[in-house]
Order: structure tokens, then C-alpha cells, then sequence
């Protein structure tokens, strides 16, 4: 079927457009139609620099039409898709890296470490770990110390405790002197090298396996085993082990601090102790107030304290204080 016939402009639809198109034309030839765009144009930024227009879009941004469009863009599958399109890209990629080896990242890194706030937060963090291990150690140890004083009661038909005791069992006492085997251990090594390499420099024929060296090198571990112990139990009443462990020595009269002749004396009772096999030690498990040799020669005993130094005995009767 044909399309009807249009119908034909009238006269004066047929002049306007003639006199349209003429005027473009015209201006064109003139060059008025730039001229018109250029002024448009500055029209348009100059609307769109104007305070008006300024106050106008901050109440739009500030509106809730804003938030809600903000939201329902960020909500688009489309959008999310598209940021971790960008996310993967290799573009992102070479922007970290360069602004990873930039300086100024490097100064800031820098001055975030050596902030005073940062290194007193390890400095907590790592004490407050320290703390958490010995605590748990010393739970266990104290568990051990009756488990193995329960045993050794048993076997040689002795009444068994009928309540905790307030000094340190021989479990206790054991992981204390292990604890500070290994720091001794650690500065004999420090000073065996230290004495080897100045020994070899200054005499090339000097030979560490000979028996002088030997001789040298037990009395060298001894002297510092023995100024490490006399040290710590002058100074505190407890080495780095037994603080590890939460345990103190104190004399029969409750001195914190012992002198030197009570410490020389609990020396000799440790040696002692060695040279009868252990037995000095094992004097611990059948002891009423846990005392081994080097206590009874001593005069002195291994109490069990809290993290401020304090016996547990008065902390505990502190804290029923207020139920009472």
C-alpha cells in the first residue's frame, strides 16, 4: 500500500525556512555564528563560576537526593565490578610500586617508627607477652611441683598436704635453674669466642682442645655461674629464672635480701647437692617447708611470689580481704 501523499508546505513555512537558512549563511560568511558560540560559551562558565551556582550545588550535595544516589551508585553491581576491574589492573600495580619506593613514603615509615607512641605500644605488647608465657608457665610448674610431691610422699608412705604450700616446689625450682643455665651458657659461648679469637690472634699455636684450655674453660664457667647466682641473690633475692618462675629467696627470718655470707653458704649447698648426686634436691619433695640442702645449710627458703614481688600468702589474704 503506498504512503499517502505529504502535504505540501504552506508559503509561509516555505519563507521562514528560506530566511533561516539564509541567515545562517549569512552569519557564517560574517563569522557572527563564532562570535555567538564564544559569547555562549562564557556565558555558560561564567553562570557556572558565580556564587549562585556555587551555594546551589552545595545544597544538592548536602541533600539527601545526593546520599541516596551516592548510595544506590555504590550498591551497583556494574560500579563494584568496575572497581575491582581497576583494583587488578596493572595500572594500580605500578602506582603502589611507585609510591612504595618513594622517599617520601620511606620518611614517613620512618618517622612512624621512631615515634615515641609506637615504641612504647611494642614495648607493652611485648612485655605484656612475657608476662602472659611466665604466668602460664608458672601455673603448670605449680601443678607439677604437687603432682610430683604427691608421688614422692606416696611412694615413701608420708601424709600428703592438705593445703597448698606458699614455697616452690622441686618442678619449679628445676625450670628457674634451667632458665638461668641458659643465659650462663649464653655469656660462657660470648666470652669462650671473645678469648679464642684474641688467644689465636696473639698466639697462632695456641690450640682451644688442649688440656689447659680445658682446665681454663670449666673454671671460666664455673666463676661466672657462681658470680651470676651470688650476684642476683644479693641484689634481689632471685635470679632471671627464678623471676621467670615467680619465686624469691628469702633467710628463715623473712630478709629479702640475702647477705653474702648466707649466699656463699647456699653456694656451697648447691655443690654439695651436685656431689650426692642429687640427692640435696630431692630433699625438696619430702620437706613440710619445701627445703633442700643448700636451705637447711643456708638457713634460707624458696618462697612463691606474685609479679610485684610480693609473697602469694599476703596477696591471697589481701584479696579475701573485702569478703570478709
Amino acid at each position: 500500500m503506498a504512503d499517502p501523499p505529504r502535504p505540501r508546505p504552506s508559503i509561509a513555512a516555505r519563507l521562514l525556512g528560506r530566511g533561516a537558512r539564509g541567515a545562517r549563511a549569512v552569519a557564517g560568511a560574517t563569522g557572527i555564528d563564532n562570535a555567538v558560540e564564544l559569547a555562549t560559551e562564557e556565558a555558560i562558565v561564567d553562570a557556572f563560576q558565580s556564587p549562585a551556582v556555587e551555594r546551589a550545588l552545595a545544597r544538592v550535595l548536602q541533600g539527601p537526593a545526593a546520599e541516596d544516589a551516592m548510595k544506590h551508585l555504590l550498591a551497583s553491581p556494574a560500579v563494584e565490578r568496575a572497581l575491582l576491574d581497576a583494583l587488578d589492573s596493572e595500572l594500580v600495580d605500578k602506582v603502589w610500586e611507585r609510591l612504595l619506593r618513594s622517599d617520601e613514603v620511606q620518611k614517613l615509615v620512618e618517622r612512624i617508627a621512631e615515634a615515641p607512641e609506637v615504641r612504647a605500644a611494642i614495648t607493652s605488647q611485648g612485655v605484656g607477652l612475657l608476662e602472659d608465657l611466665g604466668r602460664q608457665v608458672r601455673r603448670i610448674a605449680h601443678r607439677l611441683d604437687a603432682l610430683t610431691e604427691g608421688v614422692a610422699r606416696r611412694l615413701v608412705r608420708k601424709p600428703q598436704r592438705t593445703e597448698p604450700s606458699d614455697n616452690a616446689g622441686l618442678v619449679t625450682r628445676g625450670l628457674a635453674f634451667v632458665v638461668d643455665g641458659a643465659i650462663i651458657n649464653a655469656a660462657f659461648l660470648g666470652i669462650s669466642a671473645l678469648f679464642a679469637f684474641v688467644a689465636s690472634a696473639l698466639f697462632p699455636e695456641f690450640e682451644t682442645s688442649s688440656a689447659p684450655a680445658i682446665v681454663l674453660g670449666t673454671t671460666t664457667f664455673v666463676a661466672i655461674m657462681s658470680g651470676y647466682l651470688l650476684f642476683f641473690w644479693e641484689l634481689a633475692g632471685q635470679t632471671l629464672g627464678m623471676r621467670l618462675l615467680g619465686v624469691r629467696l628469702i633467710d628463715f627470718e623473712g630478709s629479702p635480701r640475702l647477705s653474702t655470707r648466707t649466699a656463699i653458704k647456699r653456694l656451697i649447698g648447691i655443690v654439695l647437692s651436685i656431689l650426692t648426686l642429687g640427692i640435696g634436691f630431692l630433699v625438696v619433695l619430702f620437706s613440710d617447708r619445701r627445703r633442700g640442702l643448700m636451705d637447711r645449710i643456708a638457713n634460707t627458703e624458696v618462697i612463691l611470689v606474685d609479679r610485684d614481688g610480693r609473697p602469694e600468702s599476703a596477696a591471697r589474704r589481701e584479696a579475701l580481704e573485702p569478703l570478709r
